[in-house]
């Protein structure tokens, strides 16, 4: 499947059996839209990640072995997301 990112450059993908989860780049991103999303093998958004506040980006993407998605934020979050549906499960501050 050819993906095209909706915005800037694609930073890192998951591929997994109900679709690839995509990271663009947050350089440029608008920032009010989720830079992290997940795609179906036909290449609609299934969802956009929920954000643990309005004026961040998704910068690091990792998959866990619970079948969640880690990832950390440009302004020192770290958020665990569902993987089904995009939801925040947990958010820390860092900084």
């Amino acid at each position: 499947m050819q993906i095209t990112p909706l915005h800037t450059s694609i930073e890192k993908l998951l591929e997994l059996k109900r679709g690839i989860v995509i990271l663009e780049s947050p350089n440029g991103f608008p920032i009010h839209e989720a830079n992290l999303y997940m795609l179906s093998p036909n290449g609609d958004v299934l969802w956009k990640a929920e954000k643990p506040s309005p004026n961040i980006l998704f910068t690091k993407l990792r998959l866990n072995e619970d079948s969640t998605i880690s990832t950390f934020t440009n302004n020192g979050q770290f958020c665990e997301i569902d993987m089904e549906t995009g939801k925040i499960i947990s958010s820390s501050n860092f900084s």
